[in-house]
């Protein structure tokens, strides 16, 4: 398992304070018991060079003589320092600077319980630590879980716009067909579906055939005005197609309840001459053919001609 190594660094007042430190360090042996390495041991009194040498320590020993002026200068740095590192302890140093008269012993052991004091300070926060490592691995979970969620919502947004472009190019294709549609009936709304006109009228007659209708429509002189095919009449006049339905109607009647055709007399058209205008009647025979009859024009206000075409 892998344990980290703790960056340790102690601030001193004076250089003399640096040998002192730094031969109570030699009969600890703060590897392998503690994970611990000393990396500098700074002389200075020095507010801002102090926030350079600590700044990214674990943890910051301030070593300063146990005299009111090192008590001044540990708490200064304290209130300075603290927020740059991950923990700050004071250490006393017995008073006088002269190695020789130092008992180094003395030192060593305050320093060790520095280090002590300063790892059980650490486990008060332990709780602390645990609570906050449980949140993390919440929060990890969770936004694991948004990640998921966001690349399905991802998806499902692409495959929507996706969609959404199809049912826009459909409905593009709509409203140009819907126009093409509404020109069409602005063309058609001239045209009747004959069975609905005959059925108007008479709706318990059968449809005549179409046949029928369109030699009435010759017969009467109204082609062109209307016209029939496929099933249904143009006409921009539907009184004219109502009337002309009415007269098949009556024809139709009249022809089924077996009544003497009359005969037929027609006048013909006076031929006026340059030399001698005058006027002459030709008497037209009772019986015709049927084809002869089907070539010659009857008037429309001829009734007679009518029946006798059909």
């Amino acid at each position: 398992m892998f344990v980290a190594i703790v960056d340790v660094r102690i601030l001193v007042e004076g250089a003399s304070d640096v040998e002192v430190v730094s031969k109570a360090l030699q009969g600890l042996a703060l590897g392998s018991e503690y994970n611990i390495t000393i990396s500098s041991i700074i002389p200075t009194t020095n507010v801002e060079i102090a926030k350079s040498a600590a700044a990214g320590a674990d943890l910051l020993i301030i070593a300063t003589d146990a005299d009111r002026v090192g008590r001044d200068l540990a708490e200064r740095l304290f209130n300075e320092l603290s927020e740059m590192v991950g923990k700050v302890e004071r250490m006393k140093l017995p008073l006088g600077h002269d190695l020789e008269h130092v008992d180094v012993e003395l030192v060593r052991k305050e320093l060790k319980n520095t280090l002590v004091r300063a790892g059980l300070k650490s486990l008060q926060i332990l709780p602390e630590y645990v609570s906050l490592r449980t949140q993390a691995l919440d929060l990890k979970g969770r936004y694991e879980n948004l990640m998921e969620e966001y690349q399905r919502l991802k998806e499902e947004y692409e495959s929507l716009k996706a969609s959404y472009e199809e049912l826009r190019a459909e409905k593009d294709r709509l409203v140009e067909e819907n126009e093409g549609l509404k020109a069409l009936l602005e063309n058609a709304k001239n045209v009747y579906s004959l069975e609905e006109a005959w059925k108007s009228l008479f709706p318990a007659e059968p449809v005549p055939d179409e046949e029928i209708i369109s030699l009435a429509v010759q017969r009467l002189g109204l082609a062109g005005k209307i016209i029939v095919g496929q099933g249904y009449v143009f006409t921009e006049d539907k009184a004219l197609l109502d009337e002309l339905l009415r007269t098949i109607y009556l024809s139709l009647s009249i022809k089924e309840e077996g009544i003497p055709e009359p005969e037929v007399v027609e006048e013909e058209e006076k031929v006026e001459s340059p030399e001698e205008p005058e006027e002459t009647e030709t008497e037209i025979p009772e019986e015709k053919p049927q084809a002869e009859s089907e070539e010659k024009e009857v008037k429309p206000d001829t009734f007679e001609g009518f029946i006798q075409g059909l």
